[in-house]
């Protein structure tokens, strides 16, 4: 199982566009409705997103890169941020129904 955290803060006024984008790949991805893959995606105040990517496949492919619209999210987010993606495997210490885990 593959667990990843990315956060990153986006340029003033470039935070609708990015939820956007970001919408548009939560609508692709509940059409295509992979199995073994969980995803989050939050927006805090001050526009950093943060995303929780779990991967539970077991050939452990993460789908979601191949999906059209992640990749037309992923073409301009250099330009949109002021921080860049940073992504790090994490690990779970404790879960109260946050994640629709048990």
């Amino acid at each position: 199982m593959m667990r990843n955290v990315i956060r990153y803060r986006t340029k003033p006024g470039r935070a609708d566009e990015n939820q956007a984008l970001v919408d548009a790949v939560f609508k692709e991805l509940n059409a295509a409705a992979p199995e073994g893959v969980r995803y989050l995606a939050l927006r805090l105040a001050d526009d950093t997103f943060i995303h929780l990517v779990t991967v539970e496949r077991e050939d452990g492919a993460n789908p979601i890169p191949g999906l059209a619209a992640f990749r037309a999210f992923q073409a301009g987010i250099k330009d949109r941020c002021i921080e860049p993606p940073q992504s790090s495997e994490a690990t779970i210490i404790g879960n109260y129904r946050a994640l629709g885990m048990d």
